[in-house]
């Protein structure tokens, strides 16, 4: 089934080449069906990738989902034109009387910054806020992980003595957990990030289970008990070159950067990396909306 996406959307053209099943407003209107309406809160700076790599993995799935696109109004950004925000985005004030079947709060570039440092860390703690009435299920991504587990449950991130960058295996605590159902025992996920989470923290916490951790044993998945926030440490959402065009954007800055570790056959940077974790970040993306969003919502909120 389709993702219900605006017209005049640039991602709209590429998902349709790559055969991914979308539709306009008016198609979806004449639909007999419940579909489900799904919130992106996008805190990325390059928004129109973000949009593409996310609506891949939304429209891969039976169910039919209205995206609607958040941004902060607090901190404009200035890595996408005012018109694609003024034409595609909307601001807290004007969701805030809704409800949403699911949010995804993405990751973000801020991580030097401690929480109350970020200048809408305000604004997002109060769309946290109402998500817990008004949301059934909350993916939080990377930064937005880390946000949501300082904010919900007390616990903090810290710096890595290096930079986390590349393709890393994890291993699944509980395979019958549903968000990971028909996960292989070993799977690979992206990281790209200078903090991280102890995972004692994780595990001490009565409302937390820690569902997935890496090979380092690092903390990855993390679910609350109730299922209303899910904390993604990683970019299951990345494409297969996100890593390469960020590491070359490090090297342009004149920063020093590590080879993402994992990625490039040989550690030869003019090969291109395989896709290795592609199935997987579909699964989980379709679990999570069938599992924790559909089956879980009302069909009257």
């Amino acid at each position: 089934m389709p993702i219900n996406i605006p017209r005049e959307l640039p991602a709209r053209e590429l998902l349709n080449k790559e055969k991914i099943f979308v539709m306009d407003e008016d198609r979806a209107r004449t639909q007999d069906i419940r579909p489900l309406n799904i919130l992106i809160l996008n805190l990325m700076p390059e928004k129109e990738k973000t949009e593409l790599q996310f609506l891949r993995l939304l429209g891969n799935t039976p169910l039919q989902v209205n995206i609607t696109f958040l941004r902060t109004a607090t901190h404009r950004s200035t890595h996408v034109s005012n018109y694609h925000l003024d034409s595609f985005y909307t601001t807290f004030d004007k969701v805030k009387d809704s409800r949403y079947d699911g949010l995804i709060i993405t990751g973000a570039p801020i991580e030097h910054l401690e929480f109350e440092e970020v200048n809408y860390w305000e604004e997002l703690t109060e769309i946290m806020d109402w998500a817990k009435e008004n949301v059934t299920s909350t993916l939080n991504i990377c930064w937005g992980a880390q946000a949501a587990l300082y904010y919900h449950y007390g616990i903090g991130k810290h710096p890595l003595p290096e930079k986390c960058f590349g393709i890393f295996k994890h291993q699944i605590a509980d395979p019958t957990v549903k968000l990971v159902r028909g996960f292989d025992e070993e799977f690979h996920a992206p990281h790209s990030r200078h903090t991280g989470i102890f995972k004692e923290a994780v595990e001490a916490h009565p409302d937390l289970f820690l569902l997935s951790v890496s090979e380092e044993d690092a903390p990855f998945i993390i679910m609350s008990k109730d299922a209303k926030n899910i904390m993604i440490t990683g970019h299951f959402e990345y494409d297969a070159m996100t890593l390469a065009e960020e590491y070359q954007r490090d090297l342009d800055r004149g920063l020093e950067i590590n080879i993402p570790q994992n990625y490039f056959p040989n550690d030869d940077i003019t090969q291109r990396p395989p896709h290795k974790w592609r199935s997987h970040s579909h699964l989980l993306f379709s679990n999570w909306l069938n599992y924790y969003v559909y089956q879980q919502t009302p069909y009257v909120w």
